[in-house]
């Protein structure tokens, strides 16, 4: 049986704070599963206090979309990844990847010392969880996102992780079917897709503000969903049945848009 359908929402602070704050309220009103905030340093509050912040406004589940490994070292990741789990009652998910495209100018900007090469950033992951299932012990699981695309990636996240999503562009859709033919009959594995892109409009921090959007649309890009709630609910449905993704994740300027949508889709 497929997993029922969720939703989630990256809704970074992009506004003052009692602003951000009404938007979280109305999130959680709009039966989303899950906030979600992205690992974007000095742009925004560090990850783990604006998450706490959510948390104790709301009921939501909330998570790092995602946390990227060179940014700090295993151990303070894994232990900033317990104690949200911890405080939030278990209502934290902890995503984490190797970095998005260009990290390696902003470590080097940072001050960030010998950029560790992809390989080592996977092991940077493996050693992530590693010590968070130290910190959680035998009586608590902090569930694990993991953002994926190339071979090795896929393997790692096969062993160690709770959800998986692949870092997507314009990859036609028998592409993307073919990444998650591995995950999609696991029962331990939840499968998550996220959409930058409806309509016209590109999500901040989901993707590149100059993201050609009329090209993802011509190309059936699974990283794109029409404007229309109900033509949108039809393609998630399908997505949902053809290719085996139950979570979604979209931005925060879509979601009172899309709040129709997730009450007639979530738990289904």
């Amino acid at each position: 049986m497929p997993r029922p359908i969720r939703f989630g929402v990256v809704a970074p602070l992009m506004s003052d704070l009692p602003t951000w704050r009404d938007r979280v309220r109305r999130i959680a009103d709009s039966g989303y599963s899950t906030l979600l905030v992205p690992d974007f340093p000095l742009t925004q509050p560090a990850p783990g206090p604006l998450l706490a912040t959510a948390a104790a406004l709301t009921d939501l589940r909330v998570g790092t979309w995602v946390y990227a490994s060179p940014f700090r070292p295993a151990w303070l990741t894994a232990w900033e990844a317990h104690s949200l789990s911890l405080l939030t009652d278990g209502r934290f998910e902890m995503g984490i990847g190797t970095g998005r495209p260009g990290i390696e100018d902003e470590l080097r900007e940072k001050g960030v010392p010998g950029v560790p090469p992809p390989s080592e950033r996977l092991a940077q992951i493996r050693d992530t969880v590693t010590r968070l299932r130290e910190f959680d012990g035998p009586d608590r699981h902090t569930p694990v996102a993991m953002a994926v695309i190339g071979p090795k990636a896929r393997a790692l996240a096969a062993e160690v992780a709770d959800t998986v999503t692949f870092v997507l562009g314009d990859q036609p859709r028998g592409e993307v079917e073919r990444l998650a033919r591995d995950f999609r009959h696991r029962e331990d594995i939840e499968l998550a897709l996220a959409v930058p892109v409806i309509g016209d409009a590109v999500a901040p921090h989901m993707a590149p503000p100059d993201t050609d959007t009329a090209a993802l649309h011509a190309a059936d890009a699974v990283t794109a969903l029409p404007d229309d709630p109900a033509a949108a609910a039809e393609e998630i449905q399908r997505r949902h049945e053809e290719i085996g993704f139950s979570y979604f994740v979209f931005g925060a300027d879509f979601a009172e848009r899309f709040a129709p949508v997730v009450a007639d889709l979530a738990g289904r």
